[in-house]
């Protein structure tokens, strides 16, 4: 029996585990890691489940190559060269690539998926965000100029919560890295804090509130404007922060009074105002708001004011109140202000954003004719069928396809339609870093954790994908990958010697390249982004713990880590088309990063040992980390509004044009009649999405695929056993479960299921339906182009 320590990838969580194998690699044990000094032993279902998701008998082992209707097992050599046939008869616009959500939890998705995005020669890029979280991108990137300077509750320190359509009870945080969550909030009633959960279920998050307010589903906005005109009202604002527009925000606010507002959220007008006054009074406190309040019709809106009232209630960039994490590993700062819409989809006009259109227009992208009609497209770790709106229509066109290769560990709904389905190795057999997950984290903390198992005979899933971007680029199947990932180091480290500044300035570029530990093209890439960023070896100081008092790692203007320098390859042109696909810094991935560079550069000479406090004398890189395999606390968030800020203006911009032009449309809700039934989603704690349900300790009990709605509402409506639930895109036959955790005209459905049909024996054996058959691939948050997957009209009857 041997012990190996590692970060769990299966959620947003971060949290350590200590895993315990036999002498054949077989897991027999996951325990949390007690002395992971961000977790502190915490450990969810998922977690414990590692070993049997690692070692599930339905996963692929090789290749898998369809010829006639029928799978082939082949070398992988046979595979790449079956790639590059195929993706070498369909000109670059007329390619396109999916990002799923795992992404964000491998550092191969992270790393390769960008340089991968870029070498197809094609803006086609969708992926998860637009599913999920590109709102809050947007929203981010209009009133701080950078779409990746996302606060977040600073819940070790706050005194008052208030969260809006977030569950992390059940989801264990998101956008919001906090390893045990449900501690985090507990402590803060403990020490006399006050957490308001709003909702239209009562969830557990709810229930452990102070307060639980029910809003009927996609209103958060009204009630969040009704606020803010409250605080206007009553003159309660506290602007602590340099800002723009404070006028123009008041302007937009004034037809929102808490009478008009309560009308559409169902929330009594008297309740909103108090709210307002309490955030308000409270002496440190945050506004939270998540995926619930991003996949609704105003998505962007919602996400805007929820920082809206962070700003005008004194909270933002302040212990216990929304704060920007300072990751070890980060991307390059931008230059220029954010923008949307440099391009559009070519049916709808959809416009981009973070370099993406909207995975809503995938389908139609596939099936209407016409020069760019997306006629091959790659997968890597996403299962859209179940996960995008509109998915029957969307299995529909896949089968349409030219050419499709997915990079995924299993034969599902959505790879089934591939050509070539290339299997990534077992999550043991991979390096993690979370390169995306630590930006939002509630401490700075960094760790890695190097491969527990052996890769064998066959590459890895960064070699996969590299080499893929050298097929897609014109480089052929048998060129090296390696070469890709010392294209990308050379620019980047000769980027950063030439950047005044920057702690390398002047410095041989070969000769930093020699200094760089790793045995993959991954871990040399870590090791120069940590070298490089705001702790690392080739720069300033590293504070530890709480011994950062002495450091200076506020918002120096100074680029002091090579603006240019990006390890993610946006700047490789591959495909030598000279255009600009992706979009600087753009988040092709649902991973929150562009992940590559260098970031700003102020740190060596720190304290440090054992698990995050103690002495020594070195930044931070990859030798350091492995050196602290527990884990290492970098220590509390820290104020940096000015080194985040990327607006023209140089101040938070409380009043985008581009915001307030679309508060017309909310006001015009104002007066909306409101559907009998709406459809919302719901999470659960033992998955994630469509993952995990081929685990068989993680399927039955609360996770199941029920149609949950209030006992009053069946029973006026003789709903026993099973419904039919009807949409304006389709319908479905669902198990009913009556509840009274859930507003009367509200029915949820859980996300990610429909595995009838399966190869995944657990998951055909549980298959549920798929709650995407309901929602309206037409329907779409105008600003960022999310999916509407919360607040769908529906009917229902008796089946």
């Amino acid at each position: 029996m041997r012990t190996a320590h590692r970060t769990c990838p299966l959620c947003e969580a971060v949290c350590g585990l200590t895993i315990t194998l036999d002498d054949g690699g077989r897991v027999t044990r996951v325990r949390g890691d007690d002395a992971d000094p961000f977790s502190k032993g915490f450990i969810c279902p998922k977690g414990a489940s590692l070993g049997r998701l690692d070692e599930d008998p339905d996963r692929l082992s090789a290749p898998l190559v369809r010829r006639d209707g029928e799978w082939h097992q082949v070398s992988w050599a046979e595979a790449f060269a079956a790639v590059e046939r195929g993706l070498a008869a369909v000109p670059g616009p007329s390619r396109a690539i999916y990002l799923g959500n795992p992404n964000a939890h491998t550092m191969a998705g992270t790393l390769y998926a960008s340089p991968l995005a870029r070498s197809l020669g094609t803006r086609q890029v969708f992926s998860a965000s637009t599913a999920d979280q590109m709102p809050k991108h947007v929203s981010a990137g209009l009133m701080f100029g950078d779409p990746l300077a996302i606060p977040v509750p600073d819940l070790d320190r706050t005194g008052y919560l208030l969260m809006l359509g977030a569950n992390p009870l059940e989801s264990n945080g998101s956008l919001c890295t906090a390893p045990d969550f449900p501690g985090r909030l507990k402590a803060l009633r403990a020490r006399g804090g006050r957490l308001v959960v709003v909702d239209p279920r009562r969830t557990r998050t709810a229930a452990l509130a102070d307060e639980h307010v029910f809003a009927r589903p996609g209103t958060d906005a009204h009630l969040l404007m009704g606020m803010v005109h409250t605080l206007f009202a009553e003159k309660l604002t506290d602007v602590r922060v340099p800002v723009s527009g404070l006028d123009e925000l008041e302007e937009a606010a004034r037809n929102f009074t808490p009478e008009a507002c309560a009308a559409v959220c169902g929330v009594p007008a008297a309740q909103i105002a108090r709210l307002a006054r309490e955030l308000a009074a409270a002496p440190e406190a945050a506004v939270y708001g998540r995926i619930g309040t991003c996949t609704v019709e105003f998505g962007t809106l919602t996400q805007w004011l929820v920082d809206v009232l962070n700003v005008l209630t004194g909270n933002l960039d302040r212990p216990g109140g929304a704060m920007f994490p300072r990751p070890a590993a980060v991307g390059p700062r931008r230059r220029k202000p954010y923008a949307t819409g440099r391009w559009h989809s070519r049916v709808r006009g959809l416009p981009e954003a973070n370099g993406e259109l909207p995975v809503a227009a995938l389908a139609e992208e596939i099936e209407t004719p016409g020069e760019g009609r997306i006629r091959a497209l790659v997968t890597v770790a996403g299962n859209p069928v179940l996960s995008a709106p509109g998915g029957e229509r969307l299995d529909r066109a896949l089968a349409g396809l030219e050419f499709m290769v997915s990079v995924d560990p299993y034969l599902n709904e959505t790879t089934r339609h591939a050509h070539v389905i290339l299997p990534p190795p077992r999550v043991l057999q991979s390096g993690h870093y979370d390169f995306a997950l630590l930006g939002f984290a509630v401490r700075d903390y960094a760790r890695y954790s190097p491969p527990v198992l052996p890769m064998a005979d066959r590459p890895s899933e960064s070699e996969i994908l590299a080499r893929l971007a050298m097929i897609a680029s014109g480089q052929g199947a048998e060129t090296d990958p390696a070469l890709l990932d010392e294209l990308i180091l050379d620019q980047a480290l000769r980027a950063a010697v030439g950047t005044p500044g920057s702690p390398v300035e002047g410095r041989d570029p070969a000769e930093l390249r020699a200094m760089l530990t790793g045995t993959t093209g991954a871990e040399l890439r870590l090791d120069a982004m940590l070298r490089l960023g705001p702790y690392g070896a080739w720069g300033g100081r590293l504070p530890y713990g709480d011994g950062a008092q002495d450091a200076d790692l506020g918002a120096r203007d100074a680029d002091h880590g090579a603006q240019d320098a990006d390890l993610s390859a946006q700047d490789a042109d591959l495909s030598a088309q000279g255009a600009d696909h992706g979009g600087q810094g753009a988040d092709h991935g649902g991973q929150g990063a562009d992940l590559g560079g260098q970031g700003a550069g102020s740190g060596v000479n720190g304290t440090g040992a054992g698990n995050g406090s103690g002495s020594g004398d070195e930044g931070l890189s990859l030798a350091t980390l492995r050196a602290y395999p527990h884990g290492l606390d970098i220590g509390p968030l820290r104020e940096r509004l000015g080194e985040v800020l990327r607006t023209a203006s140089g101040t938070v911009e409380l009043a985008p044009e581009t915001i307030t032009a679309d508060v017309a449309r909310l006001r015009d809700a104002l007066g909306r009649e409101a559907s009998p039934f709406v459809l919302i989603g719901r999470r659960h704690l033992r998955s994630n999405n469509s993952w995990m349900h081929n685990v068989a300790p993680l399927v039955g009990g609360s996770n199941r695929c029920t149609l949950q709605i209030h006992p009053a509402d069946a029973a006026e409506l003789g709903l026993t056993g099973e419904a039919v639930v009807r949409s304006a895109s389709g319908k479905l036959t669902v198990t009913v479960e009556p509840t009274d955790t859930i507003m009367r005209g509200v029915v949820s459905l859980p996300h990610g299921w429909g595995h009838a049909g399966s190869t995944q024996a657990v998951a055909a054996e549980h298959a549920g339906v798929s709650a995407n058959v309901l929602t309206d691939e037409s329907v779409v948050d105008p600003l960022s182009g999310n999916a509407v997957f919360n607040g769908v009209p529906v009917t229902l009857a008796p089946a």
